[in-house]
């Protein structure tokens, strides 16, 4: 079992969580169940977790414990905590994520709910926003922020897969923190 999974995963004070539609301070007996709603300030989280995992929710706290001696189940416990933690950490606070539009000519920005770049094509490039993302364009900086952590993630990598970053000159679209390996381009003699 997850070293995780030991400890349980306290519940912060302006956070709500129910369990299978049971909340935390209605429950006094063991509730086991599968599907977790988190709610707080920043938003409202529900997710579907594996039937082979145990969640209990009691006293401000959530217990994770595998329901039998498989494998594939202590591995799932692991997952299921981490989960878990970013549903709370996103409710609490919203998850940003950041990218770098660098080139000549490169440019996005919102319009309504889609995102327009231009990225050197012949044509602009429209990208549909997600409803529960809030996306911000300013000065070549595009700033994606929401309360669930992959939504947030797989929409900044598919922005970032229109035009990855090229290594002779760092033209395309890259995160905030990400490190381009430059190469040398052709000398002349």
């Amino acid at each position: 079992m997850s070293r995780l999974a030991k400890k349980p995963i306290l519940i912060p004070e302006k956070i709500e969580v129910t369990l299978n539609g049971l909340s935390a301070a209605h429950s006094q007996t063991a509730h086991r169940g599968e599907t977790l709603t988190v709610k707080g300030p920043a938003g409202t989280l529900t997710r579907t977790f594996s039937p082979a995992v145990a969640i209990l929710v009691k006293d401000g706290s959530i217990a994770i414990s595998p329901k039998n001696k498989v494998l594939t189940t202590k591995m799932l416990v692991g997952t299921t905590v981490a989960h878990i933690r970013n549903m709370i950490a996103g409710s609490k606070e919203h998850f940003v994520k950041k990218l770098i539009v660098e080139g000549i000519g490169f440019k996005a920005e919102v319009k309504g709910s889609e995102l327009v770049l231009n990225l050197g094509f012949s044509h602009q490039v429209k990208v549909p926003l997600p409803k529960e993302l809030k996306v911000v364009s300013e000065k070549g900086v595009l700033t994606i922020s929401g309360a669930d952590i992959e939504a947030v993630g797989a929409f900044a990598a598919k922005i970032r897969s229109q035009k990855k970053p090229e290594p002779y000159k760092g033209k395309g679209i890259r995160y905030e923190n990400e490190v381009i390996r430059r190469k040398q381009g052709k000398k002349t003699t």
